[in-house]
């Protein structure tokens, strides 16, 4: 698969900073969280923290009118730190440090995601009275990374453990869900939300009163797919998930949000690295790179997310294999499908590795090798 992009003027040895180095452009966010309140205008955008918690991003996305998803006491106070609300926050990991719960109550969180009765206990025992949506399991079909193997449960038991969050004195607010991240299909949302409106029926006729649904995030960013093919436009997106609402729901439908990260940052950064070395073994020609698998590109495992490339080097191209600094052997970004870049390039030629805004930084390691964690510039 060739993923090489034309050269960018801005690639330049003179005036690229330090690598590796990710340059982030808060604006550019700031247009992708309007686009996707244009596709869902009914629908509230809450920014998966984890993609991204830069301070600047934060702020500019609360100045917006942006909630956000959180799975930490840390994230929650950075948002709150960063303007938000207590009720902007969703805490939406299903598993939880009981003084994780209790921390974050205090902080004046009040709802939260769980899957299982353990956990509704644990949240009725540390936040008393809280709210809470249980996560059903999609199968993450059509996602470059899925997201249904470690978190989620059935219809069936999300009924059981909604009612027994009522019982508990819990207010049982909804479902949430998640399709899988960077996902390509619009229609993934259909039978999630369709088992949603199961579950909100069956406890409606209990008497309960769901008034949540949390569509999760999957959004896509500009990744290389398949062949080199891109995503829809987040337009089909919207259109697909108004249209499974109204089908399953009817007049019912419930108030809505979604959780996006990806989406919403990926796109406003760029990961700018140095080619480190260029050996050929075998035949094959391996480039390595200053940042690696340990410096902020651990979606490349399993070559789930492809980056889009530019270089700073010109001529014909030639395959390689695409590799980090660190002497770890799982430092290997593309392999199984080898990356197209110039055969003039050499060692300290810039690569830039785009859309690399989202699951980046917060991914690279304190020092492992001893290299350093990935700093973020902030570009204007």
């Amino acid at each position: 698969m060739t993923l090489l992009a034309p050269a960018s003027p801005s690639v330049d040895h003179d005036t690229v900073a330090a690598t590796p180095v990710l340059e982030l452009h808060v604006p550019t966010a700031l247009d992708r969280l309007r686009r996707l309140r244009a596709v869902l205008p009914a629908t509230a955008v809450h920014y998966a923290v984890k993609a991204n918690p830069h301070p600047a991003l934060l702020r500019a996305l609360a100045e917006a009118g942006a909630s956000f998803d959180v799975a930490s006491p840390a994230e929650v106070r950075a948002c709150l730190a960063a303007g938000a609300r207590p009720d902007d926050l969703i805490y939406s990991n299903p598993i939880k440090l009981r003084a994780d719960i209790v921390e974050s109550a205090s902080l004046g969180v009040s709802l939260f995601v769980v899957d299982s009765p353990e956990e509704t206990h644990k949240v009725a025992e540390a936040a008393p009275g809280a709210a809470v949506l249980c996560r059903i399991v999609t199968s993450g079909d059509g996602s470059d990374w899925p997201l249904s193997r470690k978190y989620g449960c059935s219809t069936g038991e999300a009924v059981d453990i909604l009612r027994l969050a009522d019982s508990l004195g819990l207010d049982p607010a909804g479902i949430s869900f998640h399709v899988g991240s960077q996902q390509r299909d619009p229609s993934a949302w259909d039978a999630p939300v369709e088992a949603s409106s199961r579950v909100f029926a069956t406890l409606r006729d209990a008497g309960l009163r769901p008034w949540l649904l949390d569509l999760g995030g999957g959004f896509p960013a500009a990744h290389e797919g398949p062949g080199g093919t891109s995503a829809p436009e987040l337009g089909a997106y919207g259109a697909a998930i108004r249209g499974s609402l109204r089908t399953h729901f009817g007049r019912r439908v419930p108030r809505t949000v979604i959780e996006p990260g990806r989406s919403v940052v990926a796109d406003a950064g760029r990961l700018v690295t140095s080619v480190v070395a260029v050996v050929h073994r075998g035949g094959t020609r391996w480039v390595y790179l200053d940042a690696g698998v340990f410096t902020g590109l651990v979606e490349t495992l399993d070559e789930a997310i492809r980056y889009r490339l530019e270089t700073d080097a010109s001529g014909p191209t030639g395959p390689c294999v695409l590799a980090g600094p660190t002497c770890d052997s799982a430092d290997v970004l593309y392999e199984e499908q080898p990356v197209w870049l110039p055969l003039s390039l050499a060692e300290g030629d810039h690569v830039v590795l785009n859309s690399a805004g989202a699951y980046t930084t917060c991914y690279s390691t304190v020092g492992f090798n001893g290299f350093a964690p990935l700093p973020t510039e902030l570009m204007t």
